[in-house]
């Protein structure tokens, strides 16, 4: 775990090097994208998942698996993706530090809300929990302290910055990839154990996810670039989180 802590930061670290603080001014006194990718995050993706399951009907487990993914809050991850389809970087870290804090307690309700919907609910609802200083640790170790020193970097030693960005960016798309393959192989006997269950509903899921964030969002009126960060923040969730 702590390996793969010290990976997300370096890749946190990255997208740090290209924020402009200005932004996050301007993200604050108007809140209106900050709000949109909350809601879309806690409110209109458990709503999506329940509706999913019901017409579609998987497996009980598999079901409880879809409401937990998306009880969970955005990943880090989501902030390097959001930065490589030109989305909005600095909307994407606000958010993720918000979703993060936020899921300590969102997570728990909104899981065994969803999950209380279904007919077929075990009994381990009620021990689902969230550990704040684990979170807590998290979102110190993982996002806020790569951030504040990737914003120094930037700032202080600007030639410096110019020449690790892109080596930096690399690394992290390696790091990525890494974490993926590993986080597959560790999964793969359930993978081949289940996989005509889960492949289409993975798709489905993650597809309808990212359409519904970003035509939620064009709804409230965000333009385009928040848009699409929205939706990665909603499409890709913390499964981390969800596994622990």
């Amino acid at each position: 775990l702590w390996i793969l802590n010290i990976a997300l930061a370096v890749i946190m670290f990255g997208v740090a090097l290209s924020l402009d603080l200005k932004n996050f001014k301007v993200l604050l006194l108007k809140p209106r994208a900050l709000i949109t990718g909350v809601t879309s995050q806690f409110i209109i993706l458990p709503i999506i998942t329940f509706f999913l399951i019901v017409l579609l009907d998987p497996l009980p487990g598999l079901a409880l698996g879809m409401i937990m993914v998306s009880s969970c809050p955005g990943g880090n991850v989501s902030n390097f993706y959001t930065s490589m389809a030109k989305g909005n970087i600095e909307l994407s870290v606000l958010l993720t530090v918000i979703a993060s804090t936020l899921a300590v307690f969102l997570t728990p309700i909104n899981f065994k809300f969803w999950a209380g919907m279904m007919e077929t609910t075990p009994a381990f609802l009620d021990h689902i929990q969230v550990d704040f200083w684990q979170m807590v640790s998290t979102i110190l170790f993982v996002l806020l302290i790569p951030l504040i020193a990737g914003v120094v970097v930037s700032h202080k030693l600007p030639k410096l910055t110019k020449v690790i960005t892109k080596p930096i960016k690399f690394i992290s798309i390696i790091i990525l990839a890494t974490i993926i393959i590993m986080a597959f192989i560790a999964n793969l006997n359930v993978f081949t154990k289940y996989y005509q269950y889960i492949v289409y509903l993975v798709f489905i899921h993650n597809g309808v996810a990212f359409i519904a964030a970003y035509f939620y969002s064009k709804f409230l009126g965000n333009e385009t670039q928040n848009s699409i960060t929205v939706s990665i923040e909603t499409g890709i969730q913390n499964s981390a989180l969800g596994l622990v």
